[in-house]
């Protein structure tokens, strides 16, 4: 049976996630996923791509706040009930939305951690940013995501990954929200419909990775792997392809060990 394995929220972009055994599906993906990130001062967000030292960033959520930590950096809380009656605009790649500046402090820590202006931003609303994708429909929201609500990798897949390298990596180098377990390698590909808990989910575009993946989340060092890996046999027209980006269809719960039904699917032809 093809099963959610793990899942994970990463409550500021590009910052470390929360593991979870269930998960609430909000408009706009996981609850609290992404609803934070970090941008500069020009307003457009700043991620692991230009500043791995992100990856440092530990988040929790507790008593009301996000708690952030880093190595040799004290602990900062940042109150969910701050006001939202001013916001600011702030840029995800192509895309403009409102977003509440999180204060001095905050900008001061991430500046400090950076060596570089920035400040610490949430999303202003459910409806703050639509989704501005081909596959979009009327209604559909995201987060501070790259620009799709979810990533789904199945674990097949980073084992066959894992076989080809000298130093097997970790899930978190591809910082999925949902990585199912029980189906062959690659799986998700062909897969075109799916139903978990009791939410449904359209699959949309396979996940082109980038620079991210080579960064140890540990550490913030990087390395060619697995990037050079991968472009040995998941290149499609010029760019590695692993995992795949959904879109869902309503609110609902997913939990850990939910049957993964399958309702759409296509063939695909591509080396796993």
């Amino acid at each position: 049976m093809i099963r959610v394995g793990r899942l994970f929220s990463y409550p500021v972009k590009s910052c470390a996630g929360i593991e979870l055994n269930t998960a609430q599906v909000t408009a706009t993906g996981l609850a609290w996923d992404r609803r934070w990130m970090v941008v500069g001062g020009d307003g457009a967000f700043l991620s692991q791509r230009e500043h791995p030292r992100l990856a440092l960033v530990r988040v929790r959520l507790v008593e009301g706040c996000l708690v952030l930590s880093a190595p040799r950096r004290a602990e900062i809380p940042v109150a969910l009930d701050r006001d939202a009656s001013v916001t600011t605009r702030v840029r995800v790649w192509g895309d403009e939305c409102e977003a509440l500046d999180e204060g001095r402090a905050a900008a001061g820590w991430f500046s400090e951690l950076l060596g570089a202006t920035a400040r610490l931003v949430r999303l202003a609303g459910d409806d703050a940013r639509p989704l501005g994708t081909p596959s979009a429909q009327p209604g559909d929201r995201v987060s501070f995501a790259d620009a799709y609500p979810f990533l789904l990798l199945s674990e097949a897949s980073l084992d066959g990954l894992n076989r080809r390298l000298a130093l097997p990596v970790p899930i978190d180098r591809f910082r999925p929200n949902i990585v199912v377990a029980g189906c062959g390698s690659h799986a998700e590909d062909g897969w075109r419909q799916l139903r978990m808990g009791d939410v449904d989910f359209r699959v949309v575009k396979a996940c082109a990775r980038c620079v991210i993946t080579t960064t140890d989340q540990e550490t913030a060092e990087r390395g060619p792997e697995p990037l050079r890996t991968l472009a040995t046999y998941r290149l499609r027209d010029g760019k590695v392809l692993f995992g795949q980006n959904l879109i869902h269809g309503g609110t609902g719960t997913i939990s850990v060990g939910d049957p993964v039904i399958v309702l759409g699917s296509r063939q695909v032809s591509e080396r796993s």
